[in-house]
């Protein structure tokens, strides 16, 4: 039987019962069993009623951990609680960003007002197209090669981390990379002098991981292309939006926005526009820069939601006095954890070279190995999580990207002192 909201309806017994004492059920029902009688029909008004449920509140801070994963990592509080406070019905238009159309005029203002955001932040020029993509920085590995070289070009590559050596292996399918300086026979613990690279004077591209994740080796500076016409690119996906960078002076930056500016899904890519339309003929028409930037990002259905976040943390690096004021704040959280590090007499260790420290990730083992299992649980129960270091090098690998406040750090720097304590 059918029944709409807030409708009343009769029943018609054309059999008739005589009402004996309710069977309780499971299921809270009282059945009433029928029986034969020469009674007149009876009829039986019942009233549905819709209930509408209630939005949850909103879990306290005190809920919350700190969160030293290396991506996806932690967000800003305040984006996630604006977040929250639009999710069920986005600024009155009826329904969340992840029921809109990609095409509809409501996702058209996020998606627009977010690359108006960036190209504030980044002092991004006229010259280079924002593309918000997918896949990931790894698809990019292959879509560089494919829009930038012919099969036959020569490209340059250094190699600082596991990142940068998978970026270089991918390219060998699509052009003629050369790995000029790898850090592999020291662990990658540290970056090359730049006038002593053996770049090829023929180079189409040199191809560097600004921060590599796994080893937290930073570059402080960037290399110049020995030939004049060609290109710098970086993958920049753990330390963008960090700190103020010189867009100029690279052909392409590209990045995984999972640890800095949004959730895992959105792949951003900063292309200069001159180096868009010359795609090899093998292409997949996902990774052809030209129908992307063509199609203001929008050829088929972005991560949407993504995207939004990514709006969201815009808005508030801006709001903090934008990336100079953001680096200032991280070299501070930095410090303090190297500081914790170095002064540890031993007990904790950092294997990269001062000069070249991440401010981003921050890798460090025990003098005592046999204690990092004991401290990574430990933190773990003052709601200090995701310390463990990458399955690759082990130990631990505090990921301090821009979301982690200060007092975050604080805390694990005053646990590590505790521990070694209690252990050294």
């Amino acid at each position: 039987m059918a029944m709409s909201a807030n409708t009343p309806h009769t029943l018609l017994l054309k059999n008739p019962s005589i009402l004996k004492t309710p069977t309780p059920t499971t299921t809270g029902i009282h059945l009433f069993p029928i029986t034969r009688a020469t009674t007149k029909p009876i009829s039986i008004k019942c009233s549905y009623s819709a209930t509408v449920v209630a939005p949850p509140t909103s879990a306290s801070a005190q809920d919350r951990v700190f969160n030293f994963a290396a991506g996806p990592a932690t967000l800003p509080e305040n984006v996630l609680l604006k977040a929250e406070s639009e999710l069920y019905n986005w600024r009155g238009a009826g329904m969340s960003v992840m029921e809109m159309s990609h095409r509809g005029k409501e996702f058209l203002s996020i998606i627009q007002k977010a690359e108006s955001d960036l190209r504030k932040l980044l002092n991004i020029s006229e010259d280079y197209a924002v593309l918000f993509l997918q896949g990931g920085a790894t698809t990019q590995f292959a879509g560089i090669p494919l829009n930038i070289c012919k099969p036959d070009d020569p490209v340059d590559y250094i190699v600082t981390g596991s990142w940068g050596d998978k970026a270089f292996k991918e390219a060998t399918k699509y052009c003629k990379p050369k790995v000029i300086w790898s850090g592999k026979s020291d662990k990658y613990t540290g970056i090359p002098a730049f006038d002593g690279l053996d770049q090829n004077p023929d180079a189409r591209y040199l191809h560097i991981c600004a921060n590599e994740t796994i080893h937290g080796v930073e570059f402080k500076d960037y290399p110049t292309p020995k030939n004049k016409d060609s290109l710098l690119i970086a993958d920049m996906s753990s330390n963008f939006c960090s700190k103020p960078v010189d867009v100029s002076k690279f052909g392409i930056i590209y990045a995984g926005a999972q640890k800095n500016v949004g959730p895992s899904g959105v792949t951003i890519v900063i292309i200069r526009k001159d180096l868009i339309g010359n795609a090899q003929e093998i292409t997949p028409v996902m990774l052809d820069y030209k129908i992307h930037a063509d199609n203001n990002s929008l050829y088929n259905t972005p991560p949407c939601y993504g995207i939004y976040m990514c709006g969201l943390v815009f808005e508030d690096l801006l709001a903090q006095g934008g990336l100079v004021e953001v680096e200032k704040k991280n070299v501070k959280k930095a410090q303090i954890l190297y500081d914790a590090i170095d002064e540890s007499k031993g007990f904790y260790r950092c294997p990269v070279e001062k000069s070249v420290r991440s401010l981003m990730n921050v890798p460090f083992t025990l003098e005592k190995s046999e204690l990092e299992g004991e401290f990574v649980k430990e933190a773990a129960k003052e709601k200090m999580v995701q310390l463990k270091g990458h399955r690759s090098v082990g130990g631990m690998r505090a990921s301090i990207y821009n979301a982690m406040p200060l007092a975050g750090v604080e805390k694990l720097v005053a646990f590590m002192k505790d521990f070694q304590a209690k252990h050294g």
